[in-house]
């Protein structure tokens, strides 16, 4: 079974949480309807996201058989079978076609701006796997398309409207992993060699300037949002305050960016790292105390 999560890479649907920003951040998060949906769209997302990972894998099976890590992933180590892969890849869209037809007549309602989300997500990875992750600053930005078209679908189907500052900030955060992970693959590569195209579009001095810009884009664009009229009347004027939280784990994201050079893969901070968790949770408690007793 281990295996098999593993080919799903389901340790990286922490990711597709972002479909639950548009609801956090509106204030509805008791909203069991809408919390429903988010859901669905979460479970919908993160099939559609096993497919694009399986279908890479399997298209990278000999380059990811000379990576010192990623030659353990299930294709790559001949753990699963290409067949199997393909008939599991099969399945799941099976699944997600089923779930989103479900959807549909759970919540009485189209859901066809939420499933173009869908579609878009899975045709842009399909470009990027079998080209695309090789063309050097293109190969980051669709990483990061990639989170605002979570946070997009998660509108959509809750029918919640998204402020620009939130695509723009969900945009440049995502960058900031992007690059944060291509640093780390240059890291390895001067150990083991390049075992990406893409690479030879960086190097180490580059990746830094533009993880420093795109963190300090980040910071902005957050105190912007939590600065913006409606963010301030949905909530209170203390959210600004929150702004702590999202400094300090960016200074601690670069610091083992930087330092440590231990970020080939960002959601594994999130797993290991106890000062990222905890920041995270305090931010969290503080949105839900600015939901629960704005007065």
């Amino acid at each position: 079974m281990k295996k098999y999560l593993k080919l799903l890479r389901v340790e990286q649907w922490v990711k597709n949480l972002f479909v639950f920003v548009p609801l956090f951040f509106s204030g509805n998060i008791t909203n069991t309807d809408l919390l429903s949906k988010s859901v669905f769209a979460f479970i919908i997302f993160s099939l559609a996201a096993s497919v694009v990972y399986i279908l890479n894998d399997y298209n990278d099976i000999e380059a990811d058989s000379k990576h010192p890590e990623k030659r353990r992933r299930p294709l790559a180590s001949g753990a699963i079978s290409k067949t199997k892969a393909l008939g599991i890849l099969a399945g799941l869209i099976i699944i997600d076609v089923a779930l989103v037809f479900l959807a549909q007549l759970y919540f009485h309602e189209p859901l066809w701006k939420f499933v173009t989300i869908i579609g878009l997500y899975i045709v842009i990875n399909i470009a990027y796997t079998f080209k695309l992750k090789h063309v050097p600053i293109i190969d980051i930005f669709i990483i990061a398309l990639g989170f605002v078209l979570r946070v997009l679908a998660g509108g959509y189907i809750t029918g919640i409207s998204i402020s620009q500052w939130a695509i723009l900030l969900t945009f440049v955060l995502a960058l900031v992993l992007a690059i944060g992970k291509r640093r780390g693959e240059l890291i390895n590569a001067q150990v083991s060699g390049k075992t990406r195209k893409a690479l030879d579009g960086y190097n180490v001095q580059f990746a830094d300037i533009a993880l420093s810009i795109s963190v300090t884009l980040a910071i902005v664009c957050y105190l912007m949002f939590t600065l913006s009229p409606e963010v301030q009347e949905r909530f209170h004027e203390r959210v600004f305050y929150t702004v702590i939280f999202v400094v300090f784990a960016f200074l601690r994201y670069l610091q083992q960016t930087l330092v440590y050079n231990r970020t080939e893969s960002p959601t594994k901070i999130v797993y290991r790292d106890r000062y990222i968790q905890i920041t995270l949770v305090l931010w969290v408690a503080a949105f839900l105390i600015q939901i629960y007793f704005k007065k």
